[in-house]
C-alpha cells in the first residue's frame, strides 16, 4: 500500500521550532508586516484609478503614478521578503514552506515588469498598458490570497501546538 503523502504534508508544520524562533527574532518579519498592508492599500487605490481611466478616459497620469507606486512597493516587499526567507529558512527564495507562493510571486513580478517595459518603451497605448496592470493586479490578488492562507495556517498550527502543550501540562 502507498503512503498518503497529502496527509503527511498537511500534518507537517509550516515552521520548525528553530524557524519559528528565527521568524520571531528577525526585524524582517515586522518589515513584511508593515509592507504587506501598505502594498494592499496601494493596490486598492491604484485599481480604482485604473478602472476610472478605463471607464472614462480621464486620470491617465494618476493611474500611471499609482501603478508605479504599487510596483515600487512590490519590488520592495519582494526584496525584503527574500531577505526574510533567508533569515528564517536559510535560502532567499523557494523554501519548501513558501515554494508555490514564491513561484506565483515571479508571475506577479513579471507582469509588473512587463508594464514598466511597455511604459518606458512606449510600445503600447495607455489602454493596453492598463490591461497589463490589471493582469498584474489579478495575479497579485491570487498571490496575496496564497500568503494570507499560509499565514492563517501558521496561526492555526501555532494555536494547535499551544493546545497540545497545555493539554500535556
Amino acid at each position: 500500500m502507498g503512503v498518503d503523502r497529502s496527509a503527511a504534508k498537511r500534518s507537517k508544520p509550516l515552521y520548525t521550532a528553530e524557524q519559528r524562533a528565527r521568524r520571531d527574532a528577525t526585524a524582517w518579519t515586522a518589515v513584511q508586516g508593515v509592507l504587506a498592508p501598505l502594498q494592499f492599500l496601494a493596490f486598492l487605490v491604484s485599481l480604482s484609478l485604473v478602472a476610472r481611466f478605463l471607464q472614462t478616459g480621464r486620470g491617465q497620469d494618476a493611474a500611471t503614478i499609482s501603478i508605479l507606486v504599487k510596483t515600487i512597493l512590490l519590488y520592495t516587499i519582494m526584496i525584503t521578503g527574500a531577505v526574510w526567507e533567508k533569515a528564517v529558512f536559510g535560502r532567499y527564495l523557494f523554501a519548501d514552506a513558501f515554494f508555490w507562493e514564491d513561484v506565483f510571486s515571479m508571475l506577479v513580478l513579471f507582469l509588473h515588469t512587463a508594464y514598466l517595459v511597455a511604459l518606458v518603451s512606449n510600445a503600447l497605448d495607455a489602454r493596453s498598458r492598463m490591461a497589463i496592470a490589471l493582469a498584474a493586479y489579478a495575479a497579485y490578488v491570487v498571490n496575496a490570497t496564497q500568503f494570507l492562507l499560509k499565514l492563517r495556517a501558521a496561526r492555526l498550527q501555532a494555536a494547535g501546538s499551544m493546545t497540545l502543550l497545555q493539554a500535556s501540562a
